[in-house]
C-alpha cells in the first residue's frame, strides 16, 4: 500500500529506475531470505585517481542528495517492474513505499580527493543501501570527472576567468551536469541557460558565424549586434579575415567595443597579432577572447599570450580524456545481531577494497600545504594539531542538509574548492602527468 503522506512523483522526475536489475533482485533475495534489515554501510570511492592525474574534485554531491529526495517508484514504474516480473510481487508492494531514510556522509562539495578517500558513506539496512550504488555512482563518475578537468583549466587559466560552452558535444543532461560540475571547479561563466536558472550560474553569449554569415557583409552583421546589444558586446572576428574583421569591428564599435572573439588559426601568434591591431586603433581596453577546442594544455601554453578569457567546450564536458573517475561503491560493514560491527571487504585481485567505518582528514603543514590524505579505521582520522577533518553530514534520516542544496549550495561548494586548491603542493598544479599529489595513508 502506498504512504499517502508521501508527495507523488511523476515518472519523468522520479529516479527510481535510473538503476541496474540487478539491484531490485538483490533486494528482492534479501526480503525473501531476511537479511534486508540488516544495518550496513555503504562506501563511494576511487581505488586510484585516473591515470596520470594528480588529484581529484568531489562534484555531485547536491545532485545526489536531490535524487535521492525524488527516488521513489511510480504506479506507472511499478507497473514495469510487474510486466517485466523483475521482482516478486511482496517486493513490488515494499518498492511502492520506498524511501531512504537513512544519514549520509561524506566529503564536502568542492573538496580535492586522492586515492581510497570515502568520498561518501551510506548508514542504512541493506535492502535501502543497495538500491542506490548505479544512482550515486553515476552522479558522482561523471561530474567528478568534469569538475577535475574543470580544476586543472582554472589552475592553467592562472585567474583569466573561463566560460564553459560544451553543451553541444554531450547529452542534453549531462551538459546542465557538466556545466555545475565546471562552475565549481573554478569557470567563472556558462552558454547554457537551464544551468543558469536550476543552480544560478552566470550565462554568457553573442554571436556565432551563422550571425556574420546571414548578412551580406561582416560590416552589416557587426553594426547589427552592436544595435542590438551595445558596445560592450563580443565581436567574433575570424568568420573570413581576422585582421580585416578586427579593423572592421573597431571602425563600427568604436574604440571602447567590449570584446574580440577568435575561433581558429595558431592562437598565440594570432591572439599578439590581434592584441597589436587593437592597440593600433586605440582599443586598448578591449578583450581578447579565444575559443577553438581549447585544452588545459592549450590553455597553458597560451599564459604568454594576450589573451583575457577562454571558453571551452569539448574538453571539460568529457573530461578532458577522463569521461569517469572510476568510482565504486562497496559494503563496508553489516551490523551483527548482538550489535557489533563486523568489517567486510572484496578480495579480489587488483579490485579488492578495504573494509571498516572511515573517518578521514587532510594534513597540513606549517605553511598550509597538504601532505597526506590521512584514513582511519574504525577510528579518529585528526591527530595533529593542523589536520583538517574531511567528513561532513550530508542527509540525516533521510533528509539532506540544506546547505548542500540548490544554487546556495553550489557557490558554497564553488567557495570551498578555491579555498582547498590553495593546499595542493606545488606538484600537485603541473599539468604533465604525475603520482597523486600527497599519498593517502590507512592508519
Amino acid at each position: 500500500m502506498r504512504n499517502a503522506n508521501v508527495s507523488p512523483l511523476t515518472t519523468a522526475t522520479s529516479t527510481a529506475l535510473l538503476t541496474d536489475r540487478y539491484e531490485l533482485t538483490m533486494l528482492d533475495a534479501a526480503l525473501l531470505d531476511g537479511t534486508a534489515d540488516i544495518p550496513c554501510l555503504f562506501e563511494l570511492f576511487a581505488r586510484h585517481l585516473p591515470t596520470g592525474r594528480r588529484y581529484g574534485v568531489v562534484a555531485g554531491t547536491g545532485r545526489l542528495l536531490e535524487a535521492l529526495r525524488d527516488f521513489r517508484f511510480t504506479d506507472e514504474q511499478l507497473a514495469f517492474l510487474r510486466d517485466e516480473h523483475v521482482v516478486r510481487p511482496e517486493t513490488i508492494e515494499w518498492l511502492a513505499d520506498y524511501r531512504y531514510d537513512g544519514n549520509v556522509f561524506g566529503y564536502r562539495e568542492g573538496e580535492l580527493y586522492f586515492d581510497h578517500s570515502p568520498l561518501v558513506t551510506f548508514e542504512t539496512d541493506f535492502a535501502h543501501g543497495v538500491m542506490l550504488e548505479t544512482l550515486a555512482l553515476s552522479v558522482y563518475n561523471y561530474d567528478s570527472a568534469v569538475a577535475s578537468a574543470a580544476s586543472r583549466m582554472t589552475l592553467a587559466a592562472r585567474g583569466r576567468p573561463l566560460a564553459e560552452m560544451g553543451s553541444r558535444r554531450t547529452n542534453e543532461t549531462a551538459a546542465v551536469a557538466g556545466t555545475r560540475a565546471a562552475y565549481i571547479a573554478g569557470f567563472a561563466a556558462s552558454s547554457n541557460l537551464e544551468a543558469g536558472r536550476r543552480w544560478g550560474i552566470p550565462t554568457m553569449g553573442t554571436a556565432a558565424h551563422a550571425w556574420t554569415l546571414l548578412h551580406d557583409t561582416e560590416e552589416e552583421a557587426f553594426r547589427a549586434q552592436i544595435e542590438a546589444m551595445g558596445t560592450d558586446t563580443t565581436l567574433l572576428v575570424d568568420t573570413y579575415d581576422i585582421t580585416k574583421g578586427v579593423e572592421t569591428a573597431i571602425r563600427v564599435a568604436g574604440p571602447h567595443l567590449g570584446g574580440v572573439r577568435i575561433d581558429s588559426g595558431d592562437l598565440p601568434s594570432t591572439a599578439a597579432a590581434v592584441r597589436r591591431q587593437l592597440d593600433a586603433l586605440g582599443a586598448t581596453e578591449t578583450k581578447i577572447t579565444v575559443t577553438n577546442d581549447l585544452t588545459e594544455y592549450a590553455i597553458a601554453a597560451l599564459a604568454a599570450s594576450p589573451v583575457d578569457s577562454y571558453g571551452v567546450g569539448t574538453s571539460v564536458l568529457t573530461g578532458s580524456g577522463h569521461a569517469t573517475a572510476g568510482m565504486v561503491y562497496k559494503l563496508t560493514s553489516r551490523q551483527n545481531p548482538d550489535g557489533s560491527w563486523t568489517a567486510v571487504q572484496k578480495a579480489s585481485a587488483g579490485k579488492g577494497h578495504r573494509g571498516g567505518r572511515k573517518d578521514a582528514a587532510r594534513r597540513i603543514d606549517a605553511r598550509g600545504r597538504a601532505t597526506a590524505e590521512v584514513i582511519a579505521v574504525e577510528k579518529t582520522a585528526a591527530t595533529q594539531p593542523d589536520d583538517r577533518p574531511l567528513l561532513v553530514p550530508l542527509m540525516q534520516r533521510g533528509e539532506a542538509l540544506h546547505e548542500h542544496l540548490g544554487a546556495a549550495g553550489t557557490r558554497a561548494a564553488r567557495e570551498h574548492h578555491a579555498r582547498v586548491l590553495e593546499e595542493l603542493p606545488p606538484n600537485g598544479r603541473r599539468m604533465s602527468s604525475g603520482e597523486p599529489a600527497i599519498p593517502s595513508l590507512f592508519v
